[in-house]
């Protein structure tokens, strides 16, 4: 029999190696954020289109590359970060394995621009699938720029895979996230189809954090800093009044690389223990450092998990660390028999004679006289010249004409006024939460809100889907402050919001946007509010493709417009409610899947009353 195993050519391993290097837009763009920051860059730029589908560019002002240095870094296992195994355990930069570039560029079309401090001329290369088309000198500053552009044109089936725009969006934020917060001391810019969605300079690591998590983070953080010969720890802790239920804000590095550790993160909730609900998570920025003889990060393809030698020292120490870090600073509960400062007499009035306060008292003074004549209809308080606003209204003429005008007063309710037909007799609500009617097959009880939800939300995703909702215009338009990722998701969901009634002018390129339209069930002092919710919502969830989106948004938008338990409802919104909820494609469980109604039969109302 003849021989059968044969080498691959370079080509087809890149490809099997980029399988795993590269899964999606934001592995791209982490291997070549950590190679710009590993040249030693001062200030990087990234420069995003169609959600890194189209380009993903990184321009650095690092080192550069010469043209022998330029050219190499495309093949397999080509590397200036160590030169024997041992270094492996040396390890002081980000990326070591000499796989990125040469899997990147197997499944993209990679222009590469790079010059050296000392060249007065750069090089440029251009890449398609593992092939050099071009390579010459070119004029280019200092540093390195590489574009990724048609990710994975020559393996539809990958790119077939590849999730929403909404999605990878979200993943490629994440990962910018991770480096940014890593090195406070570069300053970092992100655009998004030409739009500036963050501008980080370089600062400490409070500054950071503020930055990237809006102005609010840095009165929700506080200090964490412990040093032992194992491990030094250092970074922030959020307080755990503001823990949320996703993990969105908590990080985790080793040496400034970003890690995932469940055994660590494990530690750290040990030290919230008995001072967050159960299934809350705090926000917590961590930098462990560790001697890196002691650590082995090549075990994984992204390089986010990590050995130890010694896991069960460095889990008490970061334990005890977030317990110090929280009773230092009194946020942990303890008894203190210590009196109240505020309830303590002055030092400055000990020894003196408390006086009685003295009145000044009118004797004149009658309520049941007349004012004098000049002071009627006007304020004793103001003695300045007229307003000038008056001048408008004297020398009116006295033959003014009649203009009769037609005036219908609006109002918005949650349910119709008129009074509608429906198969239940005897509707009535209990305890302003439940509504209770009886059918033939019993006594039903519905829970308000659930049912309301139902219906709103089943409306809303009517709406975006198949017909566009009513819009009430707002007199004076609500202005709306949008910043980084914010703005991003807000451009993701604008379209699904205009179907349902809201209308934006968002003109203003500093993240100003103008709500000039609401549905009419939402009140004008709620809109920003429902917004911002429905941005969060957004955010701190997992949203698959268009259809999850729209999903999302009319769920949230259906528990913040919803009537809430403790509100009174009429007679004809009861009997309205039970009719529309009736109509619903699904009358029993509410969009979050808890269930709406019930009902008690004859037989088990007797059951409770058989001695």
């Amino acid at each position: 029999m003849s021989s059968i195993i044969q080498l691959l050519p370079d080509h087809v391993a890149n490809q099997i190696a980029a399988g795993e290097v590269v899964q999606r837009p934001a592995s791209v763009i982490k291997e070549l954020l950590e190679n710009a920051v590993d040249a030693q860059a001062t200030e990087i730029k990234l420069l995003i289109k169609e959600a890194g589908k189209a380009l993903v560019q990184v321009i650095d002002n690092g080192i550069g590359m010469s043209v022998t240095d330029a050219r190499m870094c495309f093949e397999r296992h080509a590397t200036s970060k160590i030169r024997l195994a041992e270094d492996l355990f040396q390890l002081n930069t980000k990326g070591f394995r000499g796989e990125a570039l040469a899997s990147i560029a197997a499944i993209a079309h990679v222009e590469l621009k790079t010059r050296q401090n000392n060249d007065q001329l750069g090089t440029q290369i251009v890449i398609e699938g593992s092939k050099i088309v071009s390579q010459q000198p070119t004029v280019t500053p200092q540093g390195t720029s590489i574009a990724v552009k048609n990710l994975f044109f020559n393996i539809p089936a990958r790119r077939n895979f590849l999730k929403s725009d909404v999605v990878e969006n979200k993943h490629i934020i994440d990962e910018f996230q991770r480096v940014v917060l890593a090195h406070p001391n570069i300053h970092f810019f992100l655009y998004v189809n030409g739009s500036e969605v963050y501008n980080l300079p370089a600062g400490n690591l409070r500054q950071r954090i503020v930055a990237v998590f809006s102005g609010k983070m840095n009165e929700r953080i506080l200090p964490l800093q412990e040093h032992t010969e194992v491990v030094g720890i250092n970074g922030f802790i959020g307080k755990p009044e503001f823990a949320k239920k996703s993990r969105t804000e908590q990080f985790l590095f080793v040496n400034d690389r970003f890690i995932k550790s469940g055994y660590l993160h494990h530690a750290i909730m040990g030290g919230f223990e008995g001072l967050i609900r159960e299934g809350m998570q705090p926000s917590y920025f961590i930098y462990l450092q560790i001697d890196p003889k002691h650590l082995d990060i090549n075990i994984h393809p992204t390089k986010t998990e990590i050995k130890f030698d010694d896991e069960h020292t460095i889990y008490a120490i970061l334990r005890s660390a977030v317990k110090h870090c929280l009773g230092q600073f009194k946020v942990a509960p303890a008894l203190d028999f210590e009196k109240d400062p505020s309830l303590e007499t002055p030092y400055e009035l000990y020894g003196k004679e408390v006086s009685i306060p003295t009145i000044q008292v009118d004797p004149n003074f009658n309520p049941f006289g007349e004012a004098p004549k000049q002071q009627r209809g006007t304020s004793s308080y103001y003695k300045g010249p007229e307003p000038a606003w008056k001048a408008l209204y004297t020398d009116l003429p006295n033959d003014l004409p009649v203009i009769e005008a037609e005036f219908v007063p609006s109002q918005t309710n949650l349910f119709e006024n008129t009074r509608v037909e429906t198969e239940f007799a005897q509707v009535q609500q209990l305890f302003n939460k439940y509504v209770l009617a009886k059918t033939a097959n019993g006594l039903l009880i519905v829970d308000q809100n659930k049912a309301h939800q139902r219906i709103l939300y089943e409306d809303f995703l009517k709406n975006i889907t198949v017909t566009k909702g009513f819009s009430q215009q707002l007199l004076f338009p609500i202005e709306m402050h949008l910043s980084g990722p914010k703005k991003m998701l807000f451009e993701d969901m604008k379209d699904a919001l205009y179907h349902i009634g809201f209308q934006f002018d968002i003109t203003n390129s500093d993240g100003v946007v103008s709500i000039l339209g609401i549905p009419p069930l939402i009140q004008e002092s709620d809109a920003e509010d429902v917004i911002n919710q429905l941005i969060t919502v957004i955010s701190e969830g997992s949203v698959s493709d268009a259809f999850d989106l729209n999903d999302k948004i009319a769920k949230s938008l259906a528990m913040s417009v919803a009537v809430r338990n403790g509100q009174s409802l009429s007679q004809s919104e009861l009997e309205s409610l039970l009719q529309r909820l009736f109509s619903c494609m699904d009358s029993t469980v509410s969009p979050f899947g808890k269930p709406i109604q019930y009902t008690f039969t004859q037989e088990e109302l007797d059951r409770k009353f058989t001695l």
